[in-house]
């Protein structure tokens, strides 16, 4: 009789769903597929639920269209009818206690032009940036300074603050001097590689070789992530295992052992779906090498705050706030949920607005550390979008409010600090036969990288198995 083949998933969101989808395509309908998750649902930080009886996103919103991986996966399981697109209105920026355009054009924030922040920054360093063409530029191919510090060099403190900051903070959970150049801007630090004598140049060349794509940059789900998730779990067909603990992994010669709450079961190979930190645990004792510097990847928290409006109410007339770094707002960002989406903004319905507080080195405290967090948490995003509608002209909302969710995501990002994707692929390159590794700590944190780095760790597994 020929063998079946088990393999355990360990990590149940978006990156683990797709490794044991990849996994059920590649080894037919008769191989054991298990799934573990240590909480009491599927998807991660994709997470649909129920505020002010519609369905929302309090987790990733939206996918890069862009990239081939999540709008692929999309049509594959038949959700194409369920995508679309963000509608024409912009997001602003706060900052001094007024709301401005979102730069433009701009890489990440990085302006291509004096004129797209004219209004926004520093008188000295539009100065700044006027002259930076002329500069000497020592950039040395191969290095990755964080992007906060490359771009206040070159083009002053204010449009990091300001623009550069805003913008990487709603991607990564952390302010640009806390993310590597290579990290969050590979086709910048290639043209800088090349050559490219300014920063200024090495912009516009990247936006211009970007400027023949056509169409929407974002979309998303009509039903949320969760028709996502459920779709996956169908199609991959694995036995779900909720609420469990993962207590280690041994490595035999053709197998591995993984203990369920201490008790061992054996699997022909892994895929650890799980953040670095988790990962690094469970390879502590089988493959050190591994495990050290996963250890060493910091994790962003981060805390939404999903706000219901009764119908009707009027917000400022933008798809969302970003708000610039060292202003007296608490909240990091607004997405005006009901006027970003057009499938959300029925008049008859509850208006959805979202608050995002936290980042990696300001976290938010938990309930044991500060009993009625949450409480504050809302009455601070009430009163902070009470401001932000006054500067729009727009009357105070906080009278509005119907319903409330507080979700947290405690560690949910990985830090890409300068020289973290050079540390991870090696980490990657170092994986013994029969384990791989998926998630957002190894080649992006958007859904579309967690895609496709999971696809990579299944066809992994599969060319080990044979």
């Amino acid at each position: 009789m020929a063998h079946r083949a088990r393999v355990a998933v360990i990590g149940g969101g978006i990156s683990g769903l797709t490794a044991a989808l990849r996994l059920r395509q590649g080894l037919g309908p008769d191989a054991h597929i298990d799934v573990f998750d240590a909480g009491d649902r599927l998807g991660g930080i994709l997470h649909t639920t129920e505020v002010g009886g519609r369905q929302v996103d309090v987790g990733a919103e939206a996918f890069i269209v862009r990239r081939p991986e999540a709008l692929e996966l999309v049509r594959e399981l038949g959700l194409g009818d369920r995508v679309v697109s963000p509608t024409a209105m912009r997001p602003a920026i706060w900052s001094g206690g007024g709301l401005y355009p979102l730069p433009a054009p701009a890489l990440m924030g990085i302006p291509a032009s004096v004129e797209s922040v004219a209004e926004l920054v520093d008188s000295d360093d539009l100065t700044r940036m006027s002259a930076e063409a002329d500069r000497e530029l020592r950039w040395r191919a191969g290095t990755d300074p964080s992007v906060g510090d490359f771009v206040a060099d070159r083009f002053g403190p204010s449009v990091v603050a300001r623009s550069v900051d805003p913008m990487l903070g709603g991607v990564y959970s952390s302010l640009a001097a806390d993310i590597g150049v290579r990290e969050a801007l590979p086709a910048l630090a290639t043209r800088l590689d090349a050559g490219a004598p300014s920063l200024t140049t090495a912009v516009n060349e990247v936006i211009g070789a970007g400027a023949g794509a056509s169409g929407p940059v974002f979309g998303t789900l009509v039903g949320g992530y969760r028709v996502l998730v459920d779709a996956l779990v169908e199609a991959a067909s694995a036995n779900v295992r909720l609420g469990g603990t993962i207590t280690g992994l041994r490595h035999e010669r053709d197998s591995w052992a993984i203990g369920v709450d201490n008790d061992p079961q054996e699997y022909d190979a892994v895929i650890l779906a799980v953040p670095a930190q988790v990962a690094a645990a469970l390879l502590a004792s089988e493959c050190p090498g591994m495990a050290g510097p996963l250890a060493e990847v910091s994790g962003a928290s981060s805390v939404v705050v999903s706000l219901a409006l009764a119908p009707g109410t009027r917000l400022p007339d933008h798809s969302g706030v970003l708000v610039a770094t060292g202003e007296q707002l608490r909240a990091k960002a607004f997405t005006f949920s009901s006027q970003k989406w057009q499938h959300l903004a029925d008049r008859c319905a509850p208006v959805s607005v979202r608050a995002s507080f936290g980042r990696f080195g300001a976290p938010v405290p938990s309930e044991l550390e500060e009993p009625g967090v949450d409480d504050r948490l809302v009455a601070e995003a009430l009163a902070d979008l009470d401001e932000v509608c006054g500067a729009a002209g727009v009357g105070a909302l906080s009278s509005q409010m119907t319903d409330v969710v507080v979700q947290r995501w405690t560690g949910g990002l990985p830090v890409y600090a300068p020289g973290h994707l050079a540390r991870m692929a090696e980490v990657l390159a170092g994986r013994p036969r029969r384990l791989a590794l998926a998630g957002s700590a190894y080649g992006g944190v958007g859904v579309p990288a967690c895609i496709a780095q999971a696809g990579r760790a299944a066809a992994e597994v599969l060319a080990d198995l044979g």
